[in-house]
């Protein structure tokens, strides 16, 4: 069905019974294709602004935490856990520093003295779990509905489809004849909003999938730091004994 309107727009086209320019597609669209052209344009933008937000923040993170390691890690080999503080709090945004201070500050308000409770280990443990879940739902932020326009963009371009294939029966039917120029306009309007459609939602698929992965390095990320923290915390316990 679709390779036979494709080529009986080729035929109208190559006739000249319609342009083949944007300008002219648009103005030959009815009212309900233009509504589905305006929808999917939103929703186009709407993906292109998540997908540079989620690029520009995890390049930031990405770019910040390989500065932040080192010198966090200098830090606690040192035993300067204040200054292993502050210097993951100059590094807002990178994820290792969200998720490494939060562990840090917990383990040192439950510090009271030289001698390390095994309830500072288990509440820092805590605390890096509960940074960790919050910086993975921010780092998810806009991906869903990136999602969400990957798989719904077709089914909104597919609707303009029918209506026109609708008007183009209809024109055929008003004007008592079959040919071209009957149906030239209404396989117009179908075929722009069927490609406009998967124009939308290819890249937010791709996209989607590629922040994904992204996302899931980042989950590696941070439990291997929590985890050396943690391995951290313990030797220092035992080595105060």
């Amino acid at each position: 069905m679709l390779l036979f309107k494709l080529n009986l727009l080729a035929i109208t086209l190559l006739q000249g019974e319609i342009g083949f320019d944007l300008r002219s597609m648009w103005n030959q669209s009815g009212l309900v294709a233009k509504s589905v052209i305006i929808v999917l344009a939103i929703m186009s933008a709407w993906s292109i602004g998540v997908m540079i937000d989620r690029m520009l923040a995890y390049s930031a993170a990405r770019k910040q935490s390989r500065e932040f390691a080192p010198l966090v890690a200098g830090c606690l080999k040192e035993g300067k856990i204040d200054e292993a503080i502050n210097v993951s709090e100059q590094n807002k945004k990178s994820h290792l520093a969200k998720v490494v201070v939060a562990g840090l500050q917990e383990f040192q308000a439950h510090q009271t003295s030289s001698e390390i409770p095994g309830e500072a280990i288990e509440a820092s443990k805590r605390a890096l779990e509960r940074a960790t879940a919050i910086t993975n739902a921010e780092l998810k932020r806009g991906i869903s509905g990136l999602a969400t326009i990957g798989s719904t963009a077709p089914f909104v371009g597919l609707f303009g489809t029918v209506f026109g294939i609708i008007s183009a029966f209809q024109g055929m039917s008003s004007e008592k004849s079959t040919g071209l120029s009957a149906v030239a306009g209404g396989i117009s309007e179908a075929l722009i909003t069927t490609a406009f459609g998967l124009f939308v939602a290819v890249p937010a698929v791709w996209m989607f999938n590629y922040f994904n992965n992204k996302i899931e390095s980042f989950d590696v990320e941070m439990n291997n730091s929590s985890s050396e923290l943690i391995d951290y915390f313990l030797k220092k316990r035992g080595g105060k004994r």
